[in-house]
């Protein structure tokens, strides 16, 4: 908290004075060892994408999602392409370097460029990364390129206050909780109390060591079982 104040004697936030508006986000593509993202293209993605979330067994991965599950091609192909257009969220599909498919889906979204904050959003991974240095190194791609390239001061992420594995997935990536919005959207035709979480640019180097550092290949044993957890490297780093 600030100890500084004005000249009547009102507590007041730390200048900024080199502050100014970032940049919108741009990239087409974003690289990485494991994945790489894509701009979303139906044309590109939306058969893969269909294929790999129909893995699945069931459609609880859709419970918490404003949308799907989808059970028709067609039906899938025009949200993707609805999505597609849209520049705020910003979706980007994550391409597997394996099979060169796409398995996945996330975005940049309630993008404020004045004030250098986005929210990641959209995060719709198939069964085909999840659990894999796929879905973390996604997560990371989208970070690095949001703090060290558009040189943002916020980066929040949001869920369903009851979507225990997406408020897990957020503190394991780093993510710290700040709250829960009650009542703040209705969706599926039920209410949604939502938990933010955010990370900060100041805590941005420590968790880019330790994202860099699980990602590394001599962190994953011959079966591609981690040796370090992400929480265990960044107490390493800090």
């Amino acid at each position: 908290m600030s100890n500084l104040t004005n000249e009547y004697g009102q507590p007041i936030g730390a200048p900024v004075p080199t502050w100014s508006a970032r940049p919108l986000p741009s990239a087409e593509t974003l690289a990485g060892t494991y994945c790489r993202l894509e701009r979303l293209d139906a044309q590109c993605h939306a058969d893969d994408l269909y294929a790999a979330y129909r893995a699945a067994p069931d459609g609880r991965d859709w419970t918490y999602l404003a949308v799907g599950p989808f059970d028709d091609p067609q039906v899938y192909r025009r949200h993707a392409e609805a999505a597609a257009r849209s520049t705020d969220p910003r979706h980007y599909a994550v391409i597997d370097l394996k099979t060169g498919k796409a398995v996945g889906t996330l975005a940049l979204m309630r993008i404020e460029p004045v004030h250098g904050v986005v929210e990641v959003g959209h995060v719709t991974f198939s069964p085909l990364l999840k659990r894999t240095p796929i879905s973390t190194e996604a997560q990371f791609l989208l970070m690095s390129y949001v703090f060290d390239e558009l040189g943002y001061r916020r980066y929040e992420w949001k869920c369903d206050s009851l979507n225990a594995p997406s408020r897990a997935a957020a503190e394991r990536l780093g993510f710290e909780f700040e709250g829960i919005f009650r009542q703040i959207v209705v969706y599926k035709g039920r209410n949604r109390d939502t938990a933010w979480f955010s990370i900060v640019d100041k805590q941005w180097p420590l968790q880019k060591q330790a994202f860099q550092a699980w990602l590394a290949a001599d962190n994953f044993d011959e079966q591609g079982q981690q040796r370090k957890s992400l929480a265990e490297l960044r107490k390493l780093f800090s």
